[in-house]
């Protein structure tokens, strides 16, 4: 970055909204994944009109711009892969709710939790619900169409969004879809900028659909002897009509991981664990809630718990949302792939990898969304140890390999970023990454947006 490139982008930010000293730059110099990379200066998002001066001073210039929610991401998606301006989102916020349209217009830097808040004091519901909801921003969750819990019934991030406002990398903005729920006019590039990491354009603001809140909700877990008999009820549930809200699964590591807390009693001969949650209709649900119990039991499940409201039903919750905190209990470092699988291919799968573990003499522990067959593989090892390491890295390879093999995705719901780029180049036949290579090229033809990810090279 020359002082030329410097004092334009500037004027452009405004001088208040800039900072190049190394403490600030420090604080964006990484994100979940831990990768470390150094921007050279950091601006502070207000507006549209300030964003599309920003990019338009950066593309003149030919400076990287990286745009940056919490930085909460799993894959480095927020990461200043070549240097350059991150661009901190967090501050553009402003939530409107419009009840009659049952609408949402909110700026990305607004949290998902925030969202949430603001459309139940209307009696509407925004159903998606990523880990990280309470300090992961909206933008964040569109750049990667996250999912979550409730994905199983309600669908992820992609399917509430109707609009778009956004910044091309030369200084134009752009407004795609709108404020109804169906539209065929024209290509539907709003579909396209969700999940599309950044690199395409700034998302400025985003208008989200939302429904009725659920009048009743039942929380339910089961224990189970075995991974593969959890599995096999999945299975089984998969066949009838009941459509659970949420339907998560732990695997016996993770349970291991979980009882060396000592935070939460887990029965002797638990080798799984099934959470299942069902909303609807009061007079609905505790009938669902009844035969869903019913078939777990018969299933061989164990230790049943069951709970009629969601405050009720956080004692559940609790075991599911300790189980990423739990997983140092293995080792010290870890990496993390959320596979997505068919939903018939997730017992096979499992076999598969505790073969690859005990090979390897790896420890994988395995939770995650079974109800739409998004595994969070989590493979624990030493850093600081050089051959536990690279016997790590060789079980990612192997992950993404057996993956492919049953049909799967390398990543579900956290994005490619920059760490899961040679796992997307298995996945991405030839011709269609040309194609989107080709897209790419027509957003942004410097390749200054975001640059070095989601995408791999040709």
């Amino acid at each position: 970055m020359t002082p030329d490139s410097l004092r334009a982008l500037a004027k452009a930010a405004g001088r208040k909204n800039i900072n190049t000293e190394p403490g600030i730059r420090a604080l964006y110099h990484t994100d979940a994944t831990q990768i470390q990379r150094f921007p050279q200066a950091v601006v502070r998002a207000v507006d549209r009109e300030q964003v599309a001066a920003v990019l338009a001073c950066c593309y003149h210039h030919e400076l990287p711009l990286t745009p940056r929610g919490a930085g909460s991401g799993f894959t480095g998606g927020a990461l200043a892969a070549r240097g350059g301006v991150v661009l901190d989102m967090s501050s553009m916020l402003g939530t409107e709710v419009m009840p009659d349209h049952r609408l949402l217009k909110t700026g990305p830097g607004v949290l998902i939790d925030e969202i949430k808040k603001a459309a139940a004091v209307h009696s509407l519901f925004y159903p998606p619900d990523p880990s990280s909801a309470a300090f992961a921003t909206i933008g964040g969750a569109v750049a990667e169409n996250a999912g979550g819990l409730r994905a199983v019934k309600y669908g992820v991030t992609g399917d509430y969004v109707l609009g778009l406002e956004a910044v091309l990398m030369d200084g134009r903005i752009i407004r795609t879809g709108g404020q109804t729920n169906k539209s065929v006019v024209g290509y539907d590039l709003t579909r396209l900028l969700v999940g599309s990491e950044g690199t395409l354009a700034v998302i400025t603001s985003i208008t989200l659909k939302l429904i009725p809140q659920p009048e009743a909700v039942s929380i339910l877990s089961a224990f189970f002897p075995s991974e593969q008999s959890a599995l096999q009820t999945v299975g089984y549930l998969h066949s009838q009509p009941i459509v659970p809200t949420a339907m998560e699964f732990l695997d016996r590591r993770s349970l291991d991981a979980v009882r060396a807390l000592g935070k939460i009693s887990i029965p002797p001969g638990a080798g799984s664990l099934l959470l299942l949650e069902v909303d609807g209709p009061p007079e609905a649900v505790p009938r669902q809630t009844e035969e869903l119990a019913r078939i777990l039991e018969g299933q061989g499940g164990f230790a049943l718990k069951l709970a009629h409201e969601r405050s009720q039903g956080e004692e559940i919750w609790k075991l599911r949302r300790g189980v990423s905190q739990a997983m140092h209990q293995l080792g010290s470092h870890k990496l993390n792939q959320d596979i997505a699988l068919p939903l018939g291919s997730m017992g096979a799968f499992m076999e598969i990898l505790d073969e690859a573990a005990a090979g390897l003499g790896v420890k994988i522990a395995v939770f995650g969304h079974v109800g739409d067959g998004n595994l969070h593989v989590n493979i624990m090892y030493n850093g600081k140890d050089p051959e536990e390491t690279r016997r790590s890295q060789r079980a990612v390879q192997e992950i993404f390999a057996h993956t492919l093999h049953l049909g799967g995705s390398v990543s579900g719901e956290h994005g490619v970023g920059v760490k899961k780029l040679a796992g997307a180049r298995l996945e991405l036949n030839e011709n269609a990454l040309s194609m989107m290579w080709r897209i790419k090229d027509a957003f942004d033809p410097k390749g200054l947006l975001n640059p070095g990810k989601a995408l791999p090279l040709l």
